[in-house]
């Protein structure tokens, strides 16, 4: 399956085993190895991408660019209006939003300095 082979091939490129993605991805004992006849559930394939500095997209074959995009973010800061499942998102969502993301990326950088990153 395409997984297993982008993940194989990502992982070579990376200097890295299978079992240590799949170590450092928190998955059950040799889970990649069963991707070679069975699809991953999503968590795993995200677990994954992360490891290895990818989308899902690509472990998935939806994309061949094994690179993430970062104009695929959503800049709340922008004044667009935006809407789910074609009903308007209110401001004040957005606000809240907005707040809990600042909240959330201190609270990370905070813990990437306390660890010595």
């Amino acid at each position: 399956m395409i997984e297993f082979e982008r993940t194989k091939e990502l992982a070579k490129k990376r200097k890295m085993s299978l079992l240590e993605v799949n170590d450092k991805a928190g998955l059950g004992k040799r889970s990649i190895y069963n991707w070679k006849t069975r699809k991953p559930g999503i968590m795993a394939l995200g677990a994954v991408a992360k490891v290895l500095h990818t989308s899902i997209d690509y472990l998935s074959g939806i994309t061949d660019d094994p690179a993430p995009r970062l104009q695929d973010t959503v800049n709340l800061e922008d004044e667009v209006p935006y809407s789910y499942y074609g009903h308007p998102v209110p401001k004040e969502y957005l606000d809240m939003v907005r707040e809990l993301m600042k909240r959330d990326i201190k609270e990370r950088e905070a813990r990437k300095h306390s660890s010595g990153q």
